[in-house]
């Protein structure tokens, strides 16, 4: 984030962008007034209008968002910043409710590096465990005498919980949110494995059929069970049928096309050829319970803001969105959890900031060669070179010798003073760093933009 008020106008790749067809609705930009504090987003093409009368800068590129220079202050409508938090992506959407009902102004998805931290957590416990097992250097292993604290999560977790805890510090900074609503519980797996737990009336419930059918589908990977169809309307089907004494249990249910279906008959799932759906049905419900482990601690750190939090379950989210007929993407099932996301406008076509986690650089005190012995010094070098860090976005306008032009991208310092630029299409080397603006400075996040249809196919 810049802390001064750029100069000139805005970019002309952002005006181009900011023009493109109005039938695809874009995110609205973020509005600050010169006191940096959040105001209503704005539509894009009044932002347009405020950069070429100069009464506003580009004060940060993602999220997109422009300062006023001179208002201070002004009305603002509640708006709710809305999380669906997933295992390798969590959706976002800022609903504003307007006198005509509630829209979706921003929409983002967040991918997590769970999978990264585990991979490289477990590559230096190998190099750990394999350097006591040899004749060279000996640790003792010290798993007797360690604590873990209350609430502990392992590092693979505990960055989705910190990932949605820092944008949501970063969007109320930005947008005058006034609550916050989360998926509190994707799958009440008691419930899903006892089905009689709290009686008939209870599975006859409204939302219990989206519970059930809402873990299958993120079991089964959202296609047919038997012919591996997608993007076809699925039936909840019982691999043992219940006219030969199969029961309700989730780890007898999968899902099949109609086809399927049909030709199944009352054949169970050995009969009909696929033995290993047995197998793969009986397999415990692990992939919920790892989502379901890191929502507490999400619902502990946004109430921690001190405003309305509002929760709501997975069925209950599958519920609204299906009422409203809208596909199924991270973000509209972000925007539709809880009471609130019963009636929420969204337009057809709708642009999502993609948002992926990628670190701030390693924690190693040194690197290591492949068998466990340090390579390189305990001291860090310095980051930073000239003002730039690796990662940052950065403009460079070069007036003279070959590489004369102009570059846009993020930035890889070199001690020399030579940076590379990675661009859209491709990385130049050689920039020199007095060519070079900052544009926003690492956070530990890359973006993207792309279109999110809100239409079911």
């Amino acid at each position: 984030m810049t802390g001064e008020l750029p100069k000139g106008r805005l970019p002309e790749r952002e005006v181009t962008r900011l023009k493109k067809n109005t039938q695809q609705a874009q995110n609205r930009v973020l509005v600050l007034d010169k006191n940096k504090q959040p105001l209503m987003p704005c539509h894009p093409a009044r932002a347009r209008e405020l950069m070429r009368k100069g009464r506003a800068a580009v004060y940060r590129r993602f999220p997109f968002t422009i300062i006023l220079k001179d208002r201070e202050g002004g009305q603002t409508q509640p708006a709710a910043l809305k999380f669906d938090p997933g295992s390798k992506k969590t959706g976002i959407a800022v609903v504003a409710d307007f006198q005509r009902g509630k829209r979706c102004i921003f929409a983002a998805e967040l991918e997590h590096r769970g999978e990264q931290i585990k991979k490289a957590l477990e590559k230096r416990r190998n190099i750990r465990r394999s350097r006591r097992g040899r004749k060279t250097r000996y640790r003792k292993a010290r798993f007797e005498n360690r604590r873990r604290p209350q609430g502990w999560l392992a590092p693979s977790l505990q960055s989705r919980v910190d990932n949605i805890a820092s944008w949501t510090q970063k969007f109320r900074a930005l947008v005058p949110i006034s609550g916050l609503s989360v998926e509190n519980v994707r799958f009440d797996t008691h419930k899903l494995v006892n089905p009689e737990v709290e009686g008939i009336e209870y599975q006859q419930g409204t939302l219990f059929g989206y519970e059930v059918k809402e873990y299958l589908l993120d079991k089964w990977g959202r296609k047919c069970a038997y012919c591996g169809k997608q993007n076809v309307p699925l039936q909840v089907e019982h691999m043992t049928p219940k006219s030969r004494g199969g029961s309700n249990r989730v780890d007898n249910l999968t899902l099949a096309c109609e086809k399927c279906n049909q030709k199944k008959s009352n054949q169970t799932a050995e009969e009909f050829g696929f033995p290993e759906l047995r197998q793969k049905a009986d397999k415990p419900l692990r992939s919920a319970a790892v989502v379901n482990s890191t929502r507490p601690a999400i619902l502990r750190r946004l109430e921690s803001t001190g405003l309305l939090v509002e929760t709501g379950s997975g069925g209950q989210t599958k519920f609204n969105r299906s009422q409203q007929g809208y596909a199924k993407e991270h973000w509209l099932d972000a925007m539709c959890i809880g009471d609130s996301g019963r009636q929420v406008f969204v337009e057809t076509q709708h642009e999502v900031l993609e948002i992926k986690a990628m670190g701030r650089g390693s924690r190693q005190m040194c690197r290591v060669d492949r068998f466990g012995f340090p390579r390189t010094g305990a001291k860090k070098k310095q980051k930073r070179v000239g003002g730039f860090q690796t990662g940052d976005i950065v403009k460079a306008v070069v007036t003279k010798g070959k590489k004369q032009g102009s570059y846009e991208g993020r930035v890889a310092v070199r001690s020399s003073g030579n940076f590379n630029i990675k661009g859209r299409k491709q990385t130049t080397q050689g920039i020199a760093a007095k060519y070079c603006k900052t544009l926003q400075k690492i956070d530990g996040y890359t973006y993207n933009r792309r279109t999110g249809v809100s239409s079911p196919l």
